[in-house]
C-alpha cells in the first residue's frame, strides 16, 4: 500500500489533503481503488468540491518546434460541497476508471523509459484550488497487449523508450487526443533493413488496434522511409494466435516489398 502525502494550506490555517491508494497498479479499462483523507484546519471551512484526475506526459508538436506537457486525460469528482469543522476529519473512499486507451508505464516489472503517469487530486475552497502533487500509478498490459509485447521479445527486439504524441491516428478509432508509441531496437534478423520498430496500441472494452510503423533503411539506390501495418485483435481470442510468427510474416513481407530485407 502506498501512502503519499498531498498537503497545501488553502489560505492561513486551512484543510490539508492526504490521498491513498491501496494499490498503484492498474490495467487499461481496470480501476484505481482507495480513499482521500481531508482534515479541517484551524477554522470551519465549506469545500465545494473534492475530485481526481489521471495526467501523463505528451509530446505537443507546434510548428517547427516539440515541448512536453503534462495532459490530464480522465477526471472524476468524488465528492459534492460539505462543510468542514477545525480538527475533522473527512475520509472519502473512491473508485476512479482507468480509460481504455490509457498508456502502458510498466512491462514485466520494468518502468518504460520516457513514461510518466499520476493521479492528482484537486479540493476547492472559495473558489481556490489546492492541486497537490501526484500519486505514481503504474499501468500494466492488457493479456491480449502481453501477447503481442512477448512476441517482440521472442523475436529478439529489445525496448527502447516510449513516449505519447498529441494527435490522432489516421483511418484509428481513437478517443484520448493522443497516442503511445513502444519503440523497439530491432531483432538482429532484422537489424540491417530497419532503424526501430514503433509499436501503438488503441483499445477498447472489446478489442485493440495495433498499428506498426516500420522505420526502414535507406539502401544505395532506395529512400529510406516508414512502412505502416494496423490490424485488430479480439481481447477473447488474443491467444489463439501464434504472433511471433504473424509479426516476422509481416515484418518480412514489409522489408522485401522495397527490396530492404536480405
Amino acid at each position: 500500500m502506498v501512502f503519499k502525502r498531498l498537503m497545501q494550506a488553502m489560505g492561513v490555517g486551512g484543510p490539508s489533503v492526504e490521498t491513498v491508494l491501496a494499490n498503484p497498479n492498474c490495467r487499461p479499462g481496470g480501476q484505481l481503488e482507495g480513499r482521500i483523507q481531508v482534515v479541517g484546519g484551524d477554522h470551519p471551512v465549506d469545500v465545494s468540491w473534492v475530485s481526481l484526475g489521471l495526467l501523463t506526459r505528451v509530446e505537443v508538436e507546434s510548428g517547427d518546434s516539440e515541448y512536453n506537457t503534462n495532459q490530464e486525460f480522465a477526471r472524476a469528482q468524488v465528492t459534492g460541497a460539505f462543510r468542514l469543522d477545525p480538527g475533522q476529519r473527512y475520509d472519502v473512499p473512491f473508485r476512479f476508471a482507468v480509460p481504455w486507451e490509457t498508456p502502458l508505464t510498466d512491462l514485466y516489472g520494468q518502468h518504460l523509459h520516457g513514461m510518466t503517469m499520476g493521479l492528482r487530486t484537486e479540493l476547492e475552497v472559495a473558489r481556490a484550488v489546492d492541486s497537490g502533487d501526484l500519486d505514481a500509478v503504474a499501468v500494466h498490459p492488457l493479456p491480449a497487449q502481453e501477447r503481442l509485447l512477448e512476441a517482440l521479445l521472442r523475436l529478439g527486439f529489445r525496448f527502447a523508450r516510449a513516449d505519447v504524441e498529441r494527435g490522432h491516428i489516421y483511418g484509428v478509432r481513437q478517443q484520448l487526443p493522443f497516442y503511445q508509441e513502444i519503440e523497439f531496437y530491432p531483432a538482429p534478423q532484422y537489424a540491417g533493413a530497419m532503424n526501430q520498430l514503433e509499436v501503438t496500441f488503441v483499445t477498447d472494452p472489446h478489442q485493440m488496434q495495433v498499428v506498426l510503423e516500420l522505420d526502414k533503411r535507406g539502401g544505395l539506390f532506395t529512400e529510406g522511409r516508414d512502412a505502416f501495418g494496423r490490424f485488430t485483435v479480439e481481447h477473447a481470442t488474443a491467444d489463439r494466435t501464434d504472433w511471433a510468427a504473424q509479426l516476422d510474416g509481416w515484418l518480412r513481407q514489409s522489408l522485401s516489398r522495397r527490396g530492404l530485407f536480405f
